[in-house]
């Protein structure tokens, strides 16, 4: 459907001198506005879904990313349109369409509000943004279904009937959601004293190659094109399955295959050309565990600190036996010498200046490719640069293949913060204080999301126990300590939690 937008667009503009000016207006079926909600920059799947709607003579009128409520809602009234599309990756994004909602209930819009992104669900819609709203909340899972739910929500006579079966279908979510949140957890006193146990210091500490940061200028996009995991490139474009085998996928094998081939077309032509350039920010600090905090220090000498990461731990009902990890556990506590690290990397710069281009010239389908592409890259730089980090502090004789690099069959973690084990955004600023990561082109939002937004950040944990895990919910009794150690107010710390709540703000 992206490809035939760009022979229909390049169509448009050789007929339009022959066409009546209100022929347009007169064809369409309806006018949506869309946009990426404040302080979120993510876009690629809006502008397929833009592409989609407009294929199917829809018009769209898209403003593009981290864009407030009101120029939003201004838009749709001032455009007369028929709907608003919010869509957002990071899950601060999700408050922000709250606020959207709760607003045009202020303004007595009625108008279906349809709710899309990664961070985005059923769920979400039906408990968080539906009861803020009196009229339409349609969750749209993906691309696909778009023009389906919109036809239905747009027309006079089926609305009617769609919007019965959606308001029934969220009060049942709304009720699952309410019977899992009623299943107790640990108490924050418990869970603290289930840590994993890990052996101080028998574990094997090692000292990284250099303490502070650097910029790191020298790593090229042909290199980095040797850790791609393509499977993740087929998902942008809702092709799904495991990376090579859906390239003989009875169902998606020959989309995916030309997919691929011009992927790789595009691939060879930004490493030719220069105009998409990565960087990254890296460093090492003297740090230790201070119950659920990582102090980091200002020196090897440990007596001043820098500053500290506050960490959450898993709450959740399990087995007697099993710990409740937090990701502090794999940092030694005070008396043991220990160290972490921490990176932003990104492989975005030049990307929005390429899809640009590639937009002025009709053609969506080459503008979403670039930056499908600079996602992946931003991700491969992240696993290789981990790479190189691991060979120079800790593990010199390690040689993995590209499969067991993506089975993260090595020692150590690279946790990404605002993600399942450190879900809390806000603290990314402090991991962007401390590597100085404007040198590298990289900033935040006021939401927490990277700019450019093919950028990937986190830290590094070394232990040899460490692993992945997601914090899940967490309780009141745990907030409020968390809010404690932050300084921060808890109505503020329960604003950046708010998925993770296992209680009603």
């Amino acid at each position: 459907v992206v490809k035939s937008a760009r022979a229909m667009k390049k169509a448009v503009v050789h007929l339009e001198p022959f066409m009546l000016d209100e022929k347009s207006e007169r064809a369409a079926r309806g006018r949506i506005v869309m946009a990426t909600v404040k302080g979120d920059v993510h876009d690629i799947g809006k502008n397929i879904v833009g592409v989609v709607l407009g294929c199917n003579n829809y018009e769209v009128i898209d403003l593009g990313v981290m864009v407030a409520a009101d120029k939003i809602l201004q838009t749709a009234i001032d455009e007369r349109c028929d709907a608003i599309g919010l869509l957002g990756l990071i899950t601060p994004s999700l408050d922000e369409m709250v606020q959207v909602a709760h607003e045009m209930e202020r303004r007595g819009l009625e108008l279906p509000l349809l709710i899309g992104g990664a961070t985005t669900s059923s769920q979400h819609t039906a408990v968080r943004i539906a009861p803020e709203y009196s009229n339409d909340a349609v969750y749209v899972v993906d691309a696909s279904r778009v023009v389906g739910v919109v036809s239905e929500v747009l027309d006079s006579t089926r609305r009617v009937e769609f919007a019965r079966k959606n308001r029934e279908s969220q009060e049942r979510l709304r009720k699952a959601y309410a019977s899992r949140r009623q299943k107790p957890l640990i108490p924050y006193a418990e869970a603290r004293s289930r840590g994993p146990g890990i052996d101080w210091p028998g574990s094997g500490i090692e000292k990284p190659p250099f303490a502070g940061s650097r910029l790191i200028e020298d790593v090229s996009l042909a290199e980095l094109a040797e850790y791609i995991d393509w499977t993740f490139f087929f998902t942008a474009w809702e092709l799904r399955g495991r990376f090579p085998a859906i390239l003989k996928s009875p169902k998606y094998g020959a989309a995916a295959r030309e997919l691929y081939e011009h992927g790789r077309a595009l691939l060879e032509e930004l490493i030719a050309g220069g105009r998409l350039q990565a960087r990254a920010v890296q460093g090492f600090w003297p740090a230790n565990a201070a119950g659920d905090d990582i102090v980091v220090y200002e020196d090897e000498d440990r007596t001043r600190e820098r500053v500290r990461f506050c960490m959450l731990r898993q709450q959740r009902v399990q087995l007697p036996k099993d710990p409740c990890y937090s990701l502090a556990d794999f940092v030694a506590p005070q008396g043991v010498d220990d160290w972490i690290g921490g990176f932003a990397v990104t492989a975005g710069l030049g990307a929005e200046e390429l899809a640009a281009g590639y937009e002025r010239d009709h053609d969506d389908y080459q503008a979403i490719l670039v930056k499908a592409l600079a996602d992946r890259l931003a991700e491969a730089y992240a696993e290789y640069l981990h790479e190189r980090t691991r060979r120079a502090w800790y593990a010199p004789d390690e040689r993995l293949s590209h499969a067991e690099l993506l089975q993260e069959r090595y020692r150590g973690i690279r946790p990404a913060i605002g993600y399942a084990a450190c879900p809390d955004h806000a603290e990314k600023r402090k991991l962007f204080g401390l590597l100085d990561a404007q040198r590298a082109g990289i900033a935040l939002t006021e939401n927490c999301a990277m700019t450019p937004a093919a950028s990937v950040s986190g830290i590094y944990l070394a232990n040899p126990g460490s692993r992945y895990f997601s914090v899940g919910r967490v309780g009141r009794d745990q907030v409020e300590d968390y809010a404690r150690r932050k300084g921060e107010s808890l109505d503020e710390v329960e604003r950046w939690l708010a998925p993770n709540l296992a209680y009603e703000r």
